[in-house]
């Protein structure tokens, strides 16, 4: 009889023959983030490859794309992961096991005081500001704070300094918090470490920017516009969360509530400007996307019909105030691009048409093939503001902070 030969301990294949840079350029041409993890998978010779700092920068510049993972939003417990059948649930799944989105690690204030908010998620990092309570004395100015959900590490930015607020707004400064917001500046070619933040506000008579630079660790101020220079008019009682932000070949865009034009923000020029809109669109949101080869994709959706979305693809942004191109009617389901939609129950005779908020669901429309796609689930109240969240499983996460 044959002898018997000891099963190995390590069930991993040996090594490849081919050499690593070979097989390292091989992985890094896989052309989605999901099917590498696929392949890391398959020993830990490739994980090892692929969970290299070096490696992973150069994926992310070959494949900038990245999967998404969640949502986060003031009005939701935690961290709301993709699930089945999404196609990200799996890698979802085994992100949150890792992450945390508690915020418990955040600096401690007074409970009585306000809340943390995540405003901006980009490349693995958190952008949150402490929103105020309403008894709250607004002559404060924002504080913000980047995070790394992964290590629960966190950076406090220095506040917005008074001497650069001050010649923008005048006297009403102070009214700064009460109507401010702040996001990532995605634009530039940043190294790992370094990140821009970009706050501004909204006031009675004019918008301001301001710029945060992590290799200066300094703000500067940006720009500001007058409402009546962009023949705009501002409406009270507006927040922050009532101002939809696009992102959009390196200009922000918001739809003003109230108004027939959209508020353009070049973040090369740092120039504030308005787009106009088709006739009537006064009372109806309106979303900008990047449809490629240098094309606007603009989405619609009307208070009167939420069942609908009207989706077109304009040359050029001075083609969006023209109503007769063609548009696309896409019908929702009964319940760097995504749009995120959320359905939700309404019991009308009970509550006269307002949404109860028992349960929520988030849709994704991904502009390049109009397909929607139930993304995740909610019991609880509304989410009037989400924050996506794009990442890498933990092990090939850069740490950000």
């Amino acid at each position: 009889m044959g002898q018997v030969q000891p099963v190995p301990r390590s069930w991993d294949p040996p090594a490849p023959s081919l050499p690593e840079p070979l097989i390292e350029e091989i992985l890094v041409r896989i052309a989605t983030p999901r099917d590498l993890i696929r392949a890391s998978a398959a020993c830990t010779y490739f994980r090892r490859l692929v969970a290299n700092d070096s490696f992973l920068r150069r994926y992310r510049i070959l494949h900038p794309s990245q999967l998404l993972l969640g949502i986060l939003s003031p009005a939701a417990v935690g961290f709301l992961q993709a699930e089945a059948p999404n196609p990200n649930a799996s890698v979802a799944k085994a992100f949150d096991r890792k992450a945390v989105f508690s915020l418990d690690y955040l600096p401690p204030r007074e409970p009585s005081s306000g809340d943390w908010s995540p405003r901006d998620a980009r490349d693995g990092r958190l952008l949150i500001m402490f929103l105020l309570s309403e008894e709250a004395d607004f002559t404060t100015l924002p504080e913000l704070v980047v995070a790394d959900p992964l290590t629960r590490g966190c950076t406090m930015l220095p506040p917005i300094p008074e001497s650069i607020v001050a010649p923008f707004l005048g006297a009403d400064w102070c009214v700064f918090a009460e109507n401010s917001d702040a996001f990532f500046d995605p634009s530039g070619d940043y190294e790992d470490a370094h990140f821009r933040v970009i706050g501004w506000t909204r006031h009675r008579t004019l918008a301001v920017a301001f710029v945060y630079s992590s290799h200066s660790g300094t703000w500067t101020a940006g720009t500001r516009a007058f409402w009546s220079d962009l023949g705009l008019h501002y409406e009270y009682g507006m927040t922050p969360d009532d101002w939809w932000l696009s992102y959009v070949y390196g200009c922000f865009y918001w739809k003003v509530p109230g108004n027939n034009k959209l508020l353009k923000l070049d973040v090369n020029r740092m120039e504030f400007s308005a787009v106009g809109l088709p006739p009537n669109h006064e009372l109806r949101e309106v979303a900008v996307a990047e449809a490629g080869e240098g094309r606007f994709g603009i989405v619609i959706r009307h208070r009167d019909r939420p069942e609908y979305l009207r989706y077109s693809i304009r040359q050029n942004e001075g083609e969006i105030s023209n109503e007769h191109l063609m548009e696309t009617a896409i019908m929702l389901p009964s319940a760097d691009g995504y749009i995120f939609l959320l359905g939700y129950q309404s019991l009308s005779r009970r509550t006269r048409g307002v949404c109860t908020g028992e349960s929520s669901a988030f849709y994704t429309l991904e502009i390049k093939t109009l397909k929607v796609e139930r993304f995740c689930w909610t019991r609880g109240g509304l989410c009037s503001r989400i924050v996506p969240y794009f990442g890498f499983p933990p092990f090939m996460s850069l740490r950000r902070i």
